[in-house]
């Protein structure tokens, strides 16, 4: 009985100790509201509204401008990486207008030796027709 004891003391500390720490995490983030509404009521106390709309003004200006900066920037990237494409692509395209040559060259070498070589099985083809002829008039 002593050991049970023993766990559910352990247990109710950690329980209690949970709790104690949800609460302080609660109360936390209830007071950032306030805390940015009383910072906001103390500032706009210094400043006119026509002051707050100025600074709005300037820093969506300030912030739109970044934006097409580094719209600009990712312009010239994009620029310099698709040339770097287009120069690799056209040394492509002659490494394979160079290998598609020496192809045809070879294939006109080919068919020269083929068609010096031809005649001769043209001669064979013409006697084989003859030899029937002769045997079956026989």
């Amino acid at each position: 009985m002593g050991k049970l004891k023993s766990y559910q003391e352990q247990l109710q500390d950690i329980v209690e100790k949970g709790i104690n720490a949800a609460e302080e995490q609660q109360k936390k983030l209830a007071s950032k509201p306030f805390e940015y509404a009383e910072k906001l009521e103390s500032e706009v106390r210094e400043y006119s509204v026509k002051t707050l709309r100025t600074r709005y003004y300037g820093y969506s200006e300030n912030l739109f401008e970044q934006l097409r900066t580094l719209n600009s920037r990712f312009g010239n990237f994009a620029a310099d990486l698709v040339a770097k494409l287009e120069k690799e692509a056209a040394e492509g395209a002659d490494a394979v207008s160079d290998a598609a040559g020496e192809v045809s060259e070879a294939a006109q070498s080919a068919k020269k030796s083929v068609e010096a070589k031809k005649p001769a099985a043209r001669k064979t083809a013409a006697r084989k027709p003859a030899a029937k002829k002769a045997t079956a008039s026989a």
